[in-house]
């Protein structure tokens, strides 16, 4: 047996499936729009998570893709709102990537793009850049509570 990750990050899904999220969390994040990913599912049906973008990378993909300009403030919120599903292909593909790496059991089945980054300045990052999962999911309960809403 071979553990990745940090214990206290590990995730129990509801069928009793134990996973780091390291390993998807890392291959997210090396596409060049992402920022951050946290992936969640403890205790729920299936493995799910929430991207934040780069901003500086979005402006140069927002005029590669012939989008409107933006102010860099606003340019996360949007995209998402008139660029949403080129945006969220994007995306995909970094999503597809990260589940090639990982059993079905812990593939990354929903995911919702934020329209800010987890900063220092929120309280979602510690000092030293880490992810507060407990706060991110306090913050963001909404958005979790909708991915896992029964359809």
């Amino acid at each position: 047996m071979r553990i990745t990750g940090r214990k206290k990050e590990f995730i129990v899904t509801a069928v009793g499936k134990n996973m780091a999220p390291a390993v998807l969390q890392d291959a997210v994040r090396s596409h060049r729009l992402v920022s951050q990913v946290i992936v969640i599912g403890d205790q729920q049906p299936f493995i799910a998570a929430i991207v934040t973008l780069d901003v500086d990378e979005l402006a140069k993909w927002a005029e590669d893709n012939g989008a409107r300009a933006f102010a860099q403030s606003d340019l996360t919120r949007e995209l998402l709102e008139d660029d949403r599903e080129t945006l969220r292909q994007e995306i995909s593909t970094a999503i597809e990537a990260a589940n090639e790496r990982v059993s079905r059991a812990e593939s990354i089945r929903e995911f919702r793009i934020l329209s800010s980054d987890f900063t220092i300045e929120t309280n979602e990052l510690t000092p030293t850049l880490k992810m507060k999962r407990k706060v991110i999911a306090s913050r963001h309960r909404v958005v979790i509570e909708e991915i896992y809403r029964p359809r």
